[in-house]
């Protein structure tokens, strides 16, 4: 029941929003959801079932977003800038987003273990849900894998894979730290990634229709 699914884990999160995890209660978030308790307990199994699949959600999201932001136009230095960006971004809107890059989880969230819990589900998605769930530094990676695969890709300007993938973790890195100290401005984390990939990506990684006019 994918809709199902995804009502419930809507209602999850804006739980969360209002009381700490431990006192998000299954029924309320499946009255909530608009669906029977033992709905509920069909998708996810637990409330611990409920947390991992909620985390996984909303670090995938992030990922789509660093794969949106490393699909716009221009070089491989301004799109890993947008990707610092919506890292920041994604951070400081969504409290679960952040817990995942940074690793500190707080009282207020749920906090599963990372690694993969035995599962009966069979349920797919909860199955996936189940299985290791990303830490800041398999983050990190996915997010660098992701860029060079891109900036690398046919139609690109030829690069050094090697200066690619540490631009790539050095721009997350810096996110990183603009999240846990935010710098003023808002063109804070752009100006900072900017500056510090000065020379090394210019054209780089670029396909001609994202250099198209520019």
């Amino acid at each position: 029941m994918p809709a199902a699914r995804e009502s419930l884990l809507d209602a999850a999160f804006a739980a969360l929003a209002l009381r700490p995890w431990a006192a998000v209660r299954m029924v309320d978030v499946a009255l909530a959801a608009g669906v029977s308790r033992q709905t509920l307990y069909n998708e996810f199994g637990s409330k611990e079932g409920l947390a991992r699949a909620l985390v996984r959600r909303e670090a995938d999201a992030y990922l789509t977003g660093v794969d949106r932001a490393l699909a716009a136009h221009g070089d491989a230095r301004d799109r890993l800038t947008a990707v610092a960006g919506w890292t920041v971004s994604a951070a400081r809107d969504n409290v679960l987003v952040r817990a995942v890059l940074t690793g500190f989880w707080s009282e207020r969230l749920p906090a599963p273990t990372l690694a993969a819990v035995p599962s009966s589900s069979a349920v797919p998605a909860q199955r996936r849900a189940d299985g290791p769930l990303p830490s800041p530094g398999d983050l990190v990676d996915a997010v660098r894998d992701r860029a060079v695969a891109v900036f690398s890709g046919p139609g690109a300007v030829r690069a050094d894979a090697g200066e690619l993938s540490r631009c790539c973790e050095l721009a997350m890195r810096l996110a990183l730290s603009c999240v846990a100290a935010p710098p003023p401005g808002e063109d804070g984390v752009a100006d900072l990634v900017r500056g510090a990939l000065h020379r090394h990506l210019r054209g780089q990684g670029q396909t001609p229709s994202a250099g198209a006019g520019s």
